[in-house]
């Protein structure tokens, strides 16, 4: 039997999720996104799960589209490729998923990430990477465009001038650069990243969560209102969270001085 395309690892309230194919440095195929998109679908689905870590095994996070891949590969015979159908069929759905998650979901980025792979990565909802990997537009070499919402998030991350360069040039970005740009949370030392992933990830898994999906959904909405309209919309979220019981036992338990158990309600 052939080995998963996507591990699967369940620790206390946090799953984690590894893309699986070392060989080729994590790169998409068809049928590594058919096992993603079915693990994220559970992930979503199960109520034990809290936070969600999304990773790479080997070297690399994710080098993005496999070219062999029958996919998206030129046809020998010189006829187009719809590469627009891989993007309907694969990327557009994954990267909405990612963002639909009603936990927050962690990239922990252990090397390289490249096309697809940065952009899938900058999908999530906190990303941490170690400080040598590089987050790589690679897309304008084969005379393409950032997909995977890369020419939407970019923009809005580091700004119009940096986004530009990034795509139009594919120069490589290190992710300590990134994190000083603001393009990602953090940046740490190779053997620290699971150690700072998993203690991001446990902290997040045990905060309520509906507030933290209530958190996600707002900022990830907020630009397409005005500061008045936010107002009103932050009133009705507050409102409705205040009726939980997640917030009357976070109340309670401030003073009280003990630890909050929330239950999700």
């Amino acid at each position: 039997m052939a080995e998963p395309l996507v591990l699967v690892r369940h620790s206390g309230n946090v799953r984690t999720l590894t893309l699986n194919r070392p060989q080729a440095l994590n790169s998409f195929t068809g049928a590594m996104h058919g096992e993603l998109g079915e693990a994220l679908d559970a992930a979503a689905a199960d109520t034990d799960v809290r936070c969600l870590v999304v990773t790479g095994s080997g070297r690399g996070f994710c080098a993005g589209q496999d070219l062999a891949d029958p996919a998206v590969a030129p046809k020998s015979e010189g006829a187009p490729t719809d590469v627009g159908n891989a993007i309907e069929r694969f990327y557009k759905p994954l990267a909405l998923r990612i963002r639909s998650m009603p936990m927050p979901v962690v990239a922990a980025v252990n090397g390289v990430a490249a096309g697809a792979g940065a952009n899938i990565a900058l999908a999530c909802d906190i990303v941490v990477a170690v400080k040598d990997a590089k987050f790589i537009q690679s897309f304008s070499a084969i005379g393409l465009i950032p997909d995977s919402g890369g020419t939407w998030v970019l923009p809005r991350l580091v700004g119009q001038a940096r986004a530009l360069g990034l795509a139009l040039t594919g120069e490589p970005l290190l992710a300590e650069k990134a994190a000083e740009w603001g393009m990602i949370w953090k940046a740490v030392d190779g053997e620290w990243l699971d150690e700072e992933v998993n203690g991001i990830a446990n902290k997040l898994a045990s905060l309520p969560p509906l507030g933290l999906a209530a958190i996600k959904e707002m900022i990830r909405s907020s630009w397409q209102y005005s500061l008045d309209e936010e107002l009103e919309r932050q009133a009705g979220a507050m409102r409705r969270l205040g009726f939980t019981e997640d917030y009357r036992e976070g109340v309670a338990a401030f003073l009280e001085k003990r630890e909050p158990t929330f239950r999700g309600r």
